[in-house]
Formats: structure tokens, C-alpha cells, sequence
């Protein structure tokens, strides 16, 4: 059963093995393949070699299963792991090409929008700009960011354009930049 304290232990743990799948595996000198999998057993045994942290495989499959974001994904026996984006390693998460809806969401904090204004979204650290489905989510992505500032993307004309949209394993579409032209800020 599941407690306050746990619950903490487990997000504390979730938000590490982000850091580690999607930014910086050598944190634990665990190495991820070009397509980002990492051995399982060697991130668990990386994890629990550092201190504050202690993992096993029941508790990685609970995190994996009951991430809000499912920022996670697992192979098909379970021995190799991934974030499925948001990386600022380059690796190859086998993207899928798929045609965006007609209008895609990007939520931001008021303190970036001049620079979006000019420039458009370009992914900065990461790999790609993610989109989201509806403005709600844009809202809450913003909201991490300050007073949240939400853009609507006319992802029609992008694609009209030749532009790529791809689609994550969780649901999260990204692209490698969106052009200030295709931007509409929304009050």
C-alpha cells in the first residue's frame, strides 16, 4: 500500500531516471544505444549507487505504468527502458512521421514570449519542439514556466510547407521548429 512518503520517493526517483534517459546517463555510468534504450538492470543498479535513491524492478515497472506523462517505455520483455522524448542527447527514439491535425497547442511562460515573437519555437536543449493536442495541456506545460502563455499552431500550413510532425510514443507531438509565421498567441 502506498503512502504519502512513498509516493514522494517515487516521483523523487521518476524525476532522476528522467534526468538520466533523457539528459545525462553518465550520472550513473549507465549508456544508452542510438536509439536511447538503456539495460535495465544497469539502471537499477546505477541508481541504487547513489545516495537518496533506491530502486528495484517492481518499483520501475509501477513508475513506468503510473507516470502521468508515460515519459517511459519498456521493450518487450522488460529488460531494456527509454524515455520516449525530450531528450538533449542525440538519439534516435524511432520517430514515426504522421500528419499533425490542422492545429497543434504550445504552452510557454510569459518571460519567453518576445523571443517567440521573433523567432518562432526552436527546442533549445532538446531535440524537438513538443505540441500539444489541446490548450488545456499548453496551459499546464506554460504554467511550469510562470503565467502560462498559450500559442496555437497552424500545423496545416506546416505541413502544406514541407514541414515534419512526429508523433511519441506518449501521445506528444514534436517538430524540429515552428516559424513565428505559423504562431498565433492566444489572449
Amino acid at each position: 500500500m502506498r503512502n504519502a512518503k512513498s509516493d514522494k520517493r517515487m516521483k523523487n526517483t521518476s524525476k532522476f531516471i528522467s534526468l538520466i534517459l533523457r539528459h545525462r546517463p553518465e550520472t550513473i555510468g549507465v549508456s544508452l544505444d542510438e536509439h536511447g534504450w538503456a539495460d535495465v538492470q544497469e539502471l537499477i543498479d546505477g541508481i541504487n549507487s547513489t545516495d537518496g535513491h533506491a530502486l528495484d524492478m517492481e518499483m520501475l515497472e509501477e513508475i513506468v505504468r503510473t507516470d502521468e506523462k508515460q515519459r517511459y517505455s519498456f521493450n518487450g520483455d522488460h529488460t531494456l527502458i527509454r524515455a520516449n522524448q525530450g531528450h538533449s542527447i542525440s538519439v534516435d527514439v524511432e520517430l514515426e512521421e504522421k500528419t499533425p491535425p490542422d492545429i497543434l497547442w504550445h504552452g510557454t511562460g510569459e518571460k519567453y514570449v518576445d523571443s517567440i515573437d521573433v523567432q518562432g519555437l526552436i527546442p533549445k536543449s532538446r531535440l524537438y519542439v513538443h505540441l500539444s493536442p489541446d490548450t488545456e495541456t499548453a496551459r499546464k506545460v506554460g504554467g511550469r514556466h510562470g503565467r502560462p502563455v498559450i500559442y496555437e499552431i497552424n500545423c496545416r500550413e506546416m505541413t502544406k510547407d514541407g514541414f515534419q510532425f512526429f508523433l511519441s510514443a506518449n501521445h506528444i507531438w514534436l517538430t524540429k521548429n515552428v516559424p513565428a509565421r505559423y504562431l498565433k498567441k492566444l489572449d
